[in-house]
């Protein structure tokens, strides 16, 4: 992978985590990749984890509610888990910006109050046949921020992206 695609990362205020990452794909198609169920199934997760559940109201005061499955037997203890989110969109921007609040959930959609919520802003930045993608993750505490980061979620993103590099290659 060349240095332009690595993912960077830098935490401000001791509670934002802010990652940046060029794609080389236009604009309108990474943020198309963030806005159709059919795209976010295809990248969507850390490696050897599968997206069977995904559905998208892409508007400000929708929700996409998802669940994340462990489908790689070599993850030991984690083959079989789902992990569930929410995400009730507040600002969309097309194809600048998207602004939502993200929660773990159940299968429901009920909200897991004892887990960080997370305020999200990813910029979409044209760089002509490429994109810049910013996303601030902001917690209400240092702490909250810890409990994701103690999670493995910097790490999760960063092959959530690679695999957003790989599916933007195909559909290119």
């Amino acid at each position: 992978m060349s240095n332009s695609n690595k993912m960077l990362s830098r935490v401000e205020d001791n509670r934002v985590l802010v990652l940046e990452r060029v794609f080389d794909a236009p604009r309108d198609l990474v943020f198309n990749m963030f806005k159709e169920p059919e795209h976010l199934k295809t990248w969507w997760g850390p490696r050897g984890w599968e997206l069977p559940v995904c559905h998208v109201d892409f508007r400000p005061g929708g929700v996409w509610h998802y669940c994340m499955k462990c489908a790689d037997r070599g993850q030991g203890q984690f083959y079989g888990m789902e992990s569930w989110g929410k995400g009730m969109y507040k600002e969309i921007n097309e194809p600048e910006k998207i602004v939502y609040v993200d929660v773990f959930s159940d299968a429901e959609g009920h909200t897991n109050e004892d887990m960080p919520a997370t305020d999200v802003t990813l910029e979409f930045i044209d760089m002509g046949s490429r994109t810049k993608l910013i996303s601030r993750s902001e917690y209400s505490s240092e702490e909250a921020l810890k409990t994701v980061m103690d999670m493995g979620m910097e790490q999760g993103i960063m092959e959530t992206w690679d695999r957003l590099e790989e599916a933007l290659l195909i559909v290119k």
